[in-house]
C-alpha cells in the first residue's frame, strides 16, 4: 500500500535516536509528503532539551517544530514524567485521545501510515 500519508511515533528518549525522526519527518516534508510526528513514551523528555537553542537537536527540533509536524505529544507520559508544562511551554500539542495516549488507530482512520523509532 503506497501512501503519502506518514506518521511517525518516537517512543525511545535516546536523542542518537531521535534525531532519526526529526531528519524523516523534514524530509517527508521537504519531498511533498505528508510528515507527522507524535512524541510518546521517554521521547517526551527531549522536548525540555531540544527546545535549548546549546542542545545539539535545537536546530532539527525548531525546524519540525516551526513547520508544523509535531502534531501531539503523549499526554499520559508528559504528566507521568514531570514534563506536561515543558511541553505546553513550547507550545506542543498535548493528546490523549486513548485513555491519555494519542492513539495510532485514530491516525489510521485518515489514512496515515505508521511508522515507530
Amino acid at each position: 500500500m503506497s501512501t503519502d500519508k506518514t506518521v511517525i511515533f518516537a517512543f525511545r528518549g535516546n536523542p542518537m535516536c531521535f534525531i532519526h525522526v526529526l531528519l524523516n519527518g523534514i524530509d517527508l516534508h521537504e519531498k511533498g509528503r505528508e510528515g507527522k510526528i507524535v512524541i510518546e513514551g521517554d521521547a517526551v523528555t527531549l522536548i525540555q532539551e531540544m527546545c535549548k537553542p546549546d542542545h545539539f537537536l535545537s536546530t532539527l527540533y525548531q525546524k519540525a517544530k516551526t513547520l508544523g509536524l509535531i502534531v501531539a505529544v503523549c499526554k499520559a507520559c508528559s504528566m507521568k514524567l514531570g514534563v506536561a508544562d515543558a511541553v505546553k511551554a513550547e507550545g506542543l500539542p498535548l493528546l490523549g485521545d486513548m485513555t491519555n495516549h494519542p492513539s495510532i488507530s485514530a491516525f489510521l482512520d485518515k489514512g496515515y501510515q505508521i511508522i515507530t523509532f
